[in-house]
């Protein structure tokens, strides 16, 4: 089942981070992310500042082999970078593992990315590597694709998306699990507010639609997935 994630890294370990130390207050969008021979050439929009000369503040990164100014707008403008393959960062694991990327955001606080999977094992696989490589990524969202009826039930409770997010960081999708689920269930229950009465019995419907798409985990019946 395709799976979506969210992850989220501290400014100064992703890519093109080091902008925030000459324009601090501009905020960085990736554009699109182009694999090629021995380097990786991410498109993205520079935005909230306005310079004579934007490519300057990319050029001490060691990653950065190129960049040029491809079009500016005002307080923004599009970058093309060419980024060394042989430099371990997030970028260079996206195209190693190939998976998609949906969406990259970054300002001087944190980066925020948005991964697609062809199922869960791609996002773990990602994952991993990262690990392996000391890269500093936080899993904040995990969600199927799964088609629904509503818009009310594509959304999960605060409890059913903790529990996943804290299955997905445990290894409960790995092969062999690291984690068995009821206990992640009682783990993640116990730090969390009680839900209020389902006295309106419209509203307790939509959250047992909401998590249908996960029944089959949270009943015990799907096992991991090989990463």
């Amino acid at each position: 089942m395709a799976t979506e994630a969210t992850f989220t890294i501290p400014s100064d370990q992703f890519p093109l981070g080091t902008v925030f130390h000459q324009l601090p207050n501009v905020t960085v969008t990736l554009e699109r992310l182009i694999p090629a021979q021995n380097v990786v050439i991410p498109y993205f929009w520079v935005r909230g500042t306005e310079v004579d000369d934007i490519e300057s503040a990319f050029t001490e990164h060691p990653g950065v082999k190129a960049i040029r100014l491809v079009d500016s707008v005002e307080d923004e403008y599009l970058l093309r970078v060419e980024w060394a393959l042989d430099y371990d960062d997030v970028l260079t694991v996206l195209a190693e593992t190939e998976v998609p990327l949906i969406e990259a955001t970054g300002t001087n606080q944190q980066w925020t990315f948005e991964i697609r999977g062809d199922d869960r094992s791609d996002i773990a696989v990602f994952q991993r590597r990262c690990r392996e490589l000391d890269i500093p990524v936080t899993l904040t969202e995990l969600h199927a694709l799964t088609p629904v009826n509503t818009a009310t039930e594509a959304l999960l409770t605060d409890t059913q998306q903790e529990a996943l997010v804290l299955a997905y960081e445990r290894g409960y999708f790995e092969s062999p699990a690291r984690s068995r689920w009821k206990p992640l269930v009682r783990n993640s229950a116990s730090h969390s507010r009680p839900s209020a009465p389902a006295s309106e019995g419209d509203q307790a419907r939509p959250r047992e639609h909401a998590l249908r798409p996960y029944s089959p985990i949270l009943s015990g019946h799907l096992k991991p997935v090989c990463a």
